[in-house]
């Protein structure tokens, strides 16, 4: 079996070679990174592009990586503030089974395309869905047009690297702005295993 240590660079490769783009956060850190992440086709999502930021715990894969979203997303699994991600098969039924190329590929596309306005961390977006689907997502396409469209990506040169898969160490590490920085401080470490559960209780 191997270390959780060989796990997150096996897992880290896996991504690359599935050709999504990574940035490392500091100091070359294989377990706080971010990961460029496309809306699923087919969705009020598609078009949009986000900047996902994703830490592995020490005891990764046998804990769940923590997920939150850096640029804005409306949706009623998200908090909007913080970018929180309330998802079931990470909070609560993540299983070393699972690696990140399930999470980009499978579970992040499938939150947004099937969102579940009954276990929400933005309760203006469940309320929305629930009232009025359409209203939702012209919402929802509105906040893709301001906040993720491939232009307003929060990583100002990594369109301009010479290598589309290569981690990358540089300045668009910090990248994301002031107040978005402020709000990862915030809501630090709670991305994942607390933020449905204020919800739930």
């Amino acid at each position: 079996m191997s270390s959780p240590s060989k796990r997150r660079e096996m897992d880290l490769m896996k991504l690359l070679m599935a050709d999504y783009e990574l940035e490392l956060s500091e100091e070359n850190q294989v377990s706080d990174f971010y990961v460029k992440f496309h809306g699923p086709p087919e969705t009020a999502y598609e078009g949009g592009v986000w900047k996902v930021h994703v830490q592995l715990p020490d005891a990764y894969p046998y804990k769940s990586p923590s997920i939150g979203f850096v640029n804005k997303i409306y949706h009623p699994n998200v908090d909007e503030a913080s970018g929180s991600v309330c998802l079931d098969v990470i909070n609560q039924t993540w299983s070393p089974m699972f690696d990140l190329v399930n999470i980009f590929e499978v579970f992040l596309p499938q939150l947004l395309t099937y969102p579940n306005p009954t276990d929400p961390l933005n309760g203006e977006a469940a309320a929305l869905q629930l009232k009025d689907p359409e209203k939702f997502t012209s919402k929802v396409k509105e906040y893709v047009q301001k906040f993720a469209l491939p232009e307003h990506f929060p990583s100002s040169k990594a369109e301009d690297s010479s290598s589309d898969n290569s981690l990358s160490e540089d300045e668009d590490n910090t990248s994301v702005s002031e107040e978005e920085e402020e709000e990862e401080d915030d809501d630090e470490g709670s991305h994942n295993n607390n933020s449905c559960e204020q919800e739930q209780s």
